[in-house]
């Protein structure tokens, strides 16, 4: 009763800051649930339905924490292709009977079904996905509206409809496409600007905000109607009211056909493994380091679809994008999913009119994006760095998907992947003999040196990698784990992918999770997710140094600090900090050490957020050990940001004897006293006259930077001539 009564006053405690992460997050909901919606052909209300329906739904009865549902990037073809064959009554029934076999797979216990496909399979499949909502949305991102057979003579119209934009003669088609091409430019320049100010409105809302500003502008300032095309504005959005007593016309009609059979099933494969794939994503991001049950979300996502189809929506999935902005900004639990679908209702009753200003080209334009950010090309360099062979099946499945539908297309992944694993093996009969043999042993050991061993032997693919995930997942993410595939002939790209997940998981957690036994083993990149062979041939390679680096070698040199140019993936120490539970430290390189003092500056990428809501930062940063306890603080230069986090529930810790440095610096921490006592008169005359920095502390080590981009050599001698002044400050032995 008591641990029921604290969980409760927790939520109450984190009520707050859920209900304003959720208003952001409906931020970006509402445009991209419009777009959605139309790219699928669908009513564009229908993907706020989904969104609203999802999130209260999940928010209810789902097993993960801080993920958010909605309309998904990844169901936009299947669902037009439904919609298109069975027509938009036929469609929501097919919906409806995915939500039922979602649920169905929920109960069976197959939330590891995303661990059946090959990584790279899944990659190619995403890409094909990218490009199948390129394709169709770029055009009418250019004021052109086309209809084409396939995707790939959607691909090949695009030069052409750049041509004809460039030649058109009508007002209105022009004022269409420069809508496109600017919220296009929003998308794409927006990530990189790194301002608060900016940030507290999503790019997708800036969209709608301009777009209707710009309708407001003709309308009132210039007495004009909207220059753009009435063709290609959105049209007519049902009240509230209208949603809630006008239910959709549903046919059931087709359920024998091929067709629908296929619709379902497409539905039902992407909507889960697009689920299944963010749901993990969203948990390396939990700064509570919690872990979702995706069989009981996989019910709430089955039945909040069925809620879905029968009030005129699509597919309710998880959504990497919108949970990443959820995590951010200091959602903490399911609440946050339920306070961005009560924020998408009052959007509808209040804004429902102002919808119909938006242009589609600027909706169709964060579709663009949205497909880009699925099919980069930086994608193929990541993947033929991990191994030519992964990129073969890469471009099978998305080559097939594009030409014959998704399910084929992962199909000739898995197989192209069998055949290629037969091909490395040279020996079918004895890989096919041990390939779902099984192959994992663990037992719990008593010793100090770790808490579980599991050995793993014979062959360890994306086809049986399920048995050692069953394994893993048993144990506590804070306990000694030790996988050792010294008896193992062959590991996948899937396996060693997945195996880099936990060790994040478990790292996060206060675990250790080690691998072992791959020494011998032959990889051909040198990419951590490399698939390994048990013929070792070592390789190496060297590297020159930039003229940056050059420079940081002649500042090591003057201030008498240890250079390493070398990259260490050794960030363990970064974990403690407030600053990393939300963000995953990669590496840290260009080091500067100086061992007597025990500090060191380096160079670090860390990223944000997952899949395709992913960004990767460089920054330059410095740590200084102090060997000695202080309390555990984040300081920063206050900004309006920061009073309006204050209402959200982030609290302020201001001095009455300072006002200066509380007006200018924002500083939190849980034990309040024990931080006024730290930062003394002098400590606080210091930060007072001197550059503003993000300061944190651990408890007993300091993480100092500036801001989030790499420094120049100026900037690093600024920063190392701080940190050596600032530790000379520090209160001693309190």
């Amino acid at each position: 009763m008591t641990k029921k009564k604290n969980s409760i006053a927790l939520i109450l405690k984190q009520l707050p800051k859920n209900i304003f992460s959720g208003f952001v997050v409906s931020l970006i909901a509402l445009p991209l649930g419009l777009g959605l919606a139309m790219a699928s052909d669908a009513p564009a209300i229908a993907g706020v339905i989904t969104a609203i329906v999802g999130g209260v739904v999940v928010s209810i009865l789902g097993g993960s924490h801080v993920t958010i549902t909605g309309p998904g990037n990844g169901l936009v073809g299947v669902t037009l292709v439904a919609i298109t064959t069975l027509g938009l009554e036929g469609a929501y029934a097919a919906i409806i009977c995915s939500g039922l076999l979602i649920m169905l797979l929920g109960f069976l216990r197959m939330g590891n079904l995303s661990d059946f496909f090959p990584s790279s399979a899944i990659q190619g499949m995403l890409a094909a996905i990218g490009l199948i909502i390129l394709g169709k949305q770029f055009h009418i991102m250019f004021g052109h509206k086309i209809t084409r057979d396939n995707t790939i003579d959607y691909l090949i119209e695009i030069p052409y409809t750049i041509n004809d934009a460039l030649h058109y003669e009508n007002t209105g088609l022009i004022y269409a496409a420069a809508a496109g091409l600017i919220s296009l430019a929003i998308m794409v320049f927006y990530p990189k600007l790194r301002n608060k100010y900016w940030h507290l409105i999503p790019a997708p809302m800036w969209i709608v905000v301009l777009s209707i500003g710009f309708s407001y502008y003709f309308e009132l300032v210039l007495h004009q109607d909207n220059p753009i095309a009435q063709d290609y504005m959105i049209p007519a959005i049902p009240s509230f009211a209208e949603i809630t007593t006008q239910l959709p016309k549903i046919s059931f009609s087709k359920v024998g056909s091929l067709a629908f059979l296929g619709s379902v099933f497409s539905l039902t494969l992407i909507a889960s493994i697009e689920s299944l794939l963010s749901i993990k994503a969203v948990d390396k991001l939990d700064p509570e380091k919690r872990r979702s049950n995706v069989n009981k979300d996989l019910k709430a996502l089955g039945l909040g679809t069925i809620a879905s189809g029968f009030v005129g929506g699509l597919n309710v999935v998880t959504v990497i994008a919108r949970s990443s902005v959820n995590v951010n900004n200091g959602g903490s639990n399911r609440s946050s999913n339920f306070f961005h679908a009560f924020f998408l209702v009052v959007f509808i009753v209040v804004f429902s009119s102002q919808l119909t200003r938006i242009p589609l080209p600027a909706l169709m334009a964060i579709l663009v994006y949205t497909g880009y950010k699925l099919a980069s090309p930086d994608l193929i360099k990541k993947i033929f760095s991990v191994g030519k062979e992964q990129l073969i099946i890469f471009f099978v499945t998305l080559l097939t998907t594009l030409k014959f539908g998704l399910i084929l297309g992962i199909s000739a992944g898995v197989i192209i992947t069998i055949v290629i694993h037969f091909i490395i093996n040279k020996n079918v009969t004895l890989f096919l003999r041990h390939w779902i043999k099984p192959n994992v042993l663990m037992f719990k050991e008593d010793d100090n040196k770790s808490n579980y061993y599991v050995s793993v032997k014979h062959f360890c693919t994306f086809a049986n990698f399920y048995r050692l995930k069953q394994k893993l997942d048993v144990i506590a993410a804070d306990q000694d784990v030790i996988v050792d595939f010294s008896m193992c002939d062959f590991v996948d790209h899937t396996v060693m992918e997945n195996l880099n997940n936990y060790q994040g998981i478990f790292t996060k957690n206060g675990g250790h999770f080690d691998i072992v036994g791959l020494d011998i083993h032959d990889a051909d990149s040198k990419h951590p997710f490399a698939l390994r062979k048990i013929v070792a041939v070592p390789k190496l390679f060297g590297y020159n140094l930039t003229k940056r680096q050059e420079n940081l070698e002649t500042i090591a040199k003057d201030y008498h600090l240890t250079y390493s140019a070398d990259i260490n993936k050794n960030t363990a120490f970064l974990n403690p900090f407030l600053f990393f539970k939300t963000k995953q430290p990669n590496y840290i390189y260009n080091e500067l050490e100086d061992e007597n003092a025990n500090t060191k500056l380096f160079d670090i990428e860390f990223s944000e957020g997952e899949f395709i809501a992913k960004e990767v930062v460089r920054t330059s940063m410095l740590h200084i050990d102090l060997n000695e306890t202080i309390p555990v603080f984040s300081l920063d230069r206050e900004t309006i940001i920061d009073k309006v986090y204050a209402i959200a529930g982030f609290k302020d810790i201001n001095f009455d004897d300072h006002q200066d440095f509380s007006k200018r610096f924002h500083l939190v921490g849980e034990h309040i006293e024990a931080i006024k006592t730290f930062f003394t008169n002098e400590l606080i005359h210091f930060f007072e006259s001197n550059p503003y920095y993000h300061i944190e502390s651990n408890g007993n080590s300091l993480l100092i930077f500036s801001t989030q981009r790499l420094a120049s050599t100026k900037e690093i001698k600024a920063l190392l001539d701080f940190g050596k002044r600032l530790k000379d400050v520090i209160p001693k032995s309190l």
